[in-house]
């Protein structure tokens, strides 16, 4: 064990940030893929109208988060797993204006994706055929699958791959390699691609800002929680949508052009209100939870 210890603390910061990054996140994630499965692949009978998996993975959540705060074993780490989580609390104001700044960055980045897709052929999500189910216990799933995204990729991304890449080399390169890596894990998706990489680079990027100024998780959780909520029910609503036409075969249209300029005005105010943010929390002293 030792040994293990030592090779470990030789190992660059970035890699082993990295590497303790996507151990969370797989932690996080796998067991909720699991109950999935176990929930739609093999139904009992009490399906329609109990989705086991809700509750049981929200035990685990809990669990899991106690962990990254520092409970249970090895006692030694403790310290060191909250400081990577950074799950600090904010001041009533810190968190107003980290939700403004965090929605209007949001708000600018869908945007963005709406007036490219009309650029290129981006591939889209594939959705689960869910129809044999009650629209009920279907949603339950969905938003719990939001939650344990926004809680678990903030917490492994955001808290324990990016803060020590910030501590010893600033912000600018833990962005980057967070971001950099963000992308390439989504990539696991059977229907992603890489015309999509720039997407998530700068939707980590969105967060990652975040977490910097502020010094806490907590607001891109719930940002992402909510994010990924809307996209859910959107696909809910219109799995059978049909993509919009390519600018390069009908031209470009009223709603191109709008989408373009929301993109420019959501975007431009979201840079602002990050300003806004930053000189918020320089104002006030850090909370720790």
């Amino acid at each position: 064990m030792q040994f293990l210890i030592t090779i470990w603390q030789r190992l660059p910061i970035i890699l082993c940030a990295v590497i303790a990054g996507l151990i969370v996140v797989t932690a996080g994630v796998l067991p909720w893929s699991i109950l999935v499965a176990a929930n739609l692949r093999y139904p009992l009978k009490f399906f329609p109208s109990l989705p086991w998996a809700v509750p049981a993975m929200a035990l685990y959540l809990w669990l899991f988060w106690q962990y990254l705060k520092g409970k249970g074993w090895p006692p030694s780490t403790a310290e060191t797993r909250r400081m990577n989580l950074r799950a600090n609390a904010l001041s009533p104001r810190a968190w107003r204006w980290s939700l403004g700044a965090g929605s209007l960055a949001a708000a600018s980045l869908i945007a963005l994706r709406q007036f490219a897709e009309r650029l290129v052929d981006l591939p889209a999500p594939l959705f689960p055929e869910v129809s044999q189910y009650p629209f009920v216990p279907v949603l339950l799933i969905f938003l719990m699958s939001s939650a344990v995204a926004g809680i678990v990729e903030e917490a492994g991304y955001r808290g324990y791959m990016q803060a020590p890449i910030e501590r010893r080399h600033g912000p600018i390169i833990a962005i980057i390699v967070v971001g950099t890596v963000f992308a390439v894990g989504h990539f696991s998706h059977a229907w992603m691609s890489w015309r999509l990489l720039p997407y998530y680079l700068a939707g980590s990027t969105i967060f990652g800002v975040l977490a910097y100024l502020t010094g806490s998780i907590l607001p891109g959780i719930v940002l992402h929680t909510i994010v990924d909520a809307l996209r859910y029910i959107q696909l809910l609503w219109s799995s059978t949508a049909t993509p919009q036409p390519l600018i390069g075969e009908t031209g470009a249209d009223l709603k191109f052009w709008t989408n373009v300029l929301a993109f420019i005005g959501l975007g431009a105010t979201a840079i602002w209100a990050y300003y806004k943010l930053a000189a918020v929390v320089r104002s006030e002293p850090r909370l720790v939870n």
